[in-house]
């Protein structure tokens, strides 16, 4: 449904290639980094343990293979990114994205940042009803995101065609618009 009020952000198409891009090297570091010989670990000066090798190598590759899949869903996918409107955002952003949240729900935004990298964090009345939405895999990082930032709705900028300062603007204004309404 589209409302004469409504925000439309797509999903960065180029900022998607990128993450897949970037995913397949650190997958293929991973794998380099699995099947080093023991012995090849072991002569090095630094990081000489195999186990920690490979179990790097492992994470690398579990954790990038997830994100390069996301990201090959995401550039297929013609749903925008997010929508604002008087109802409420649709967040279409990411794996463990929110899908519909009512300003009705939305008590306010913070910034969770780490290592440079900002993300818009919605603070929600009920979170437990996000935390345990979708699959178990989604539940699970749901929950991580509500331990980390204190909401399991989060949104980066990072797939979006916006950077996190214009989302963070145009968040802030709809909620005011529609908050003070209530």
């Amino acid at each position: 449904m589209h409302t004469e009020d409504e925000k439309i952000i797509e999903l960065s198409k180029t900022k998607l290639r990128m993450l897949v891009i970037g995913s397949m090297i650190f997958v293929a570091m991973g794998l380099w980094m699995v099947q080093l010989d023991s012995a090849q670990i072991a002569a090095q000066q630094r990081y000489n343990s195999p186990v920690i090798m490979h179990g790097i190598g492992v994470v690398a590759i579990l954790f990038f293979g997830f994100c390069g899949v996301v990201g090959v869903r995401k550039l297929f996918d013609k749903k925008p990114g997010l929508t604002l409107n008087a109802a409420g955002i649709h967040d279409n952003s990411s794996a463990v994205a929110a899908g519909f949240v009512p300003w009705s729900e939305i008590t306010g935004f913070s910034i969770f940042e780490m290592q440079n990298q900002k993300t818009l964090v919605i603070n929600v009345i009920d979170p437990q009803r996000y935390i345990m939405a979708g699959g178990a895999f989604k539940r699970m990082l749901n929950k991580m995101n509500y331990k980390m930032c204190g909401s399991p709705v989060v949104i980066s900028a990072n797939s979006l065609k916006v950077g996190f300062d214009e989302l963070l603007k145009i968040c802030d204004s709809y909620l005011y618009k529609y908050q003070k309404n209530r």
